[in-house]
């Protein structure tokens, strides 16, 4: 029974109006006694009841720690020039791609505590979420946060080639602390991460990331950039 309730609740609000509808249909065809459809109901609408899963995580909590926003496999951590749409400058950081696939739990988390500065929404284009150029060409939601520690840290919730629907609930002005809730994206996306300066990923490319839980970097360590292998 615990196996049943950990995959299958709770399930976010943002899910529950897919369910029922995914169930009425379900019920027309079981009415009209069209099995095969019956059976394809059932799968789609327990596929939405898994996809809209929203788990408690464990954040740790330490001061300067930096956590997955997202669930994924981290798909690249590279240089890069955070969105100009933010106006950070020019100067470029490492930045930390995590790839959800349609089997991710979709619920973003805050990755540090501090306070919500700006937000830019940009449409865009749904190419596949892992292609390099999707940070620049498909539709995103861009977050600026001010940490704790007074850096400045962006991220950014990127469509994918399915996802079709951004949904991003902070507000600026308000302080939020790392591992809460702030946005999901419909279906299969991707959240980049834009780390301050002078910080360093401490994950490697293939590693999987739990939202809320994983520890991407540290403001306070100067660690070197990790590799990793396959084991």
């Amino acid at each position: 029974m615990e196996t049943i309730l950990s995959v299958f609740v709770p399930i976010h609000r943002e899910g529950h109006l897919a369910i029922l509808i995914s169930s009425l249909i379900t019920a027309f065809f079981f009415f009209a006694g069209w099995d095969f459809m019956v059976t394809l109901g059932i799968v789609i609408t327990v596929w939405c009841v898994y996809f809209f899963r929203d788990p408690d995580r464990i954040t740790p909590q330490k001061e300067g720690l930096i956590i997955a926003p997202a669930d994924g496999v981290v798909q690249s951590v590279k240089t890069s020039i955070p969105p100009a749409e933010l106006n950070m400058g020019s100067d470029e950081c490492i930045r930390v791609s995590i790839f959800m696939n349609v089997f991710d739990v979709h619920v973003n988390r805050v990755p540090v505590d501090g306070k919500i500065i700006r937000q830019a929404y940009t449409p865009g284009k749904y190419l596949n979420a892992s292609l390099e150029k999707a940070c620049e060409d498909n539709e995103r939601h861009a977050i600026l946060m001010e940490t704790a520690s007074g850096n400045n840290i962006a991220f950014v919730q990127i469509a994918g080639l399915v996802a079709r629907r951004i949904k991003c609930w902070a507000i600026d002005g308000v302080e939020m602390k790392a591992g809460e809730r702030f946005g999901l994206i419909k279906f299969g996306s991707r959240v980049d991460v834009y780390l301050p300066k002078g910080v360093n990923s401490l994950v490697a490319v293939g590693q999987t990331a739990l939202a809320g839980e994983t520890v991407i970097a540290s403001e306070k360590g100067r660690e070197k950039q990790r590799d990793g292998e396959i084991r």
